[in-house]
């Protein structure tokens, strides 16, 4: 598997993704953390945040909330509560979840709870730049 890792995004409804990918960056539990081909046994629970999966240059992003990621030999398989991507949001969708966040970091009372307002705040609006790049519907 040197050459790149197979990925797939698993959610309760559907697969959302799968295919062969150069890199993959993850909402590990205790922090993003990027796979690439032989990469090491690792079971971890994700945290809401995004998924970038990288091949042949071009990245693409995909929500998850909650579940977990496994890396094997076989590859990297996510099982996630909920899972949708960049292209399955409209902007009144990522507007709203901007605010939530927001109001989520003013209302955080715990170092805690601020790093992971802030975290789903920067989240989103990564999410909303990189799909102003490539055209987000209104």
């Amino acid at each position: 598997m040197a050459d790149g890792i197979k990925i797939d995004i698993v959610s309760p409804e559907h697969l959302v993704l799968s295919e062969q990918a150069s890199s993959v960056t993850v909402p590990g539990a205790d922090g993003y953390f990027t796979v690439m081909g032989d990469h090491a046994a690792l079971m971890t629970t994700l945290k809401a945040g995004f998924v970038t999966v990288t091949t042949g240059g071009s990245e693409k992003t995909y929500y998850v909330q909650g579940g977990f990621a496994d890396v094997s030999d076989a590859g990297l398989t996510i099982l996630a509560e909920q899972a949708k991507s960049g292209a399955d949001f409209d902007r009144s969708e990522l507007d709203a979840a901007i605010v939530s966040a927001q109001e989520a970091l003013t209302g955080a009372t715990t170092d805690q709870a601020k790093q992971e307002a802030q975290t789903a705040l920067d989240g989103w609006k990564n999410l909303m730049l990189e799909l102003d790049v490539v055209g987000l519907p209104n």
